[in-house]
């Protein structure tokens, strides 16, 4: 809130320099911004009583947007990157997809590990289980299970996140 938008009894305010001026109701305030040509903003609404702050609202809304897009660049998103095999994986394939897999985790990625079963696969799910705990186990120093392994349609899949 600005200006006269502040309906307030009395106000705790700051000057523009950052000085306590005390408490006063928010007509004396409004004049005190006014003399000095600036705004008077409403910046702690929750406080007893509220804290207004006599500043320029132009400057002040840019000096935010600029806080909140710095905050934005230093986010980083964490992708999902996905790993598949099949039952019937080679050691050395299998070795080749757990280092894929390391690589993603070091970069700070999930990963998404999926067992693709196709025909008559699928009549031997269970015994299949032990290449994802296997997985899971071989990548145990630097990730942890995020997703226990779980059946969905013809795939069965886990997620493996980085370890803190």
């Amino acid at each position: 809130m600005i200006n006269e938008q502040i309906r307030d009894r009395e106000i705790r305010l700051i000057s523009e320099n950052g000085e306590q001026l005390g408490i006063m109701s928010a007509r004396e305030a409004m004049k005190i911004a006014q003399e000095a040509e600036l705004d008077l903003v409403k910046i702690a609404p929750m406080a007893k009583p509220p804290v207004c702050k006599i500043i320029d609202y132009g400057k002040y809304k840019y000096e935010q947007t600029r806080k909140e897009k710095e905050a934005r660049k230093k986010q980083k998103t964490v992708e999902i990157k996905e790993v598949r095999l099949s039952p019937n994986i080679d050691t050395n394939d299998l070795n080749t997809k757990i280092n894929n897999a390391r690589k993603f985790l070091s970069k700070g990625n999930k990963v998404k590990v999926t067992l693709r079963f196709r025909g008559r696969e699928m009549a031997h799910v269970q015994q299949s289980r032990h290449i994802l705990d296997d997985f899971a186990e071989t990548l145990s120093d630097i990730a942890v299970v995020e997703k226990p392994a779980k059946m969905e349609g013809r795939a069965m899949s886990m997620v493996l996140t980085e370890k803190r």
